[in-house]
């Protein structure tokens, strides 16, 4: 019975150990956006154009989506601050770390991008932000529940 038990508490303290770690990575690369994202916006002061932009209070389960719009409409500016941010942006961990199924009905339908405002690169990126620093924000959350 006892070799069952280790066995048992083996595997409760290894998925707990795991999933911290995952949470952990989520975070960091989610860090590394905000920071190519405060370098971009230190950048681009005076960038004229205007891009299609998720609003700022878009839907838990709509997040995805809201990040592929960004992604989509990230200002085509030659600078190595734009193209570090775009990579970030692809990250698997970032798609993981905005994903919220969870909360998701079959019935939400997500806005398409080319249905969002256009806005000025100023308040692209300031929702861009918005939206990374709340996916951060849950996962400072759901790490205090491990």
């Amino acid at each position: 019975m006892k070799p069952v038990v280790l066995c048992l508490l083996a595997a409760c303290c290894y998925t707990l150990v795991n999933s911290s770690d995952e949470i952990d990575m989520q975070k960091r690369k989610l860090s590394e956006v905000m920071w190519h994202l405060g370098d971009v916006k230190r950048n681009i002061q005076g960038h004229v154009g205007t891009y299609y932009t998720p609003p700022q209070n878009i839907e838990d389960c709509c997040c995805l989506s809201a990040l592929q719009c960004f992604r989509t409409s990230l200002p085509n500016i030659t600078s190595n601050s734009v193209s570090k941010l775009s990579r970030s942006l692809k990250s698997n961990l970032v798609l993981k770390g905005l994903e919220r199924k969870e909360l998701c009905k079959p019935s939400t339908n997500c806005t398409e991008c080319t249905s969002h405002q256009k806005e000025n690169a100023s308040e692209f990126f300031n929702r861009l932000e918005s939206l990374i620093q709340r996916a951060i924000n849950r996962l400072n959350g759901e790490e205090r529940k491990v």
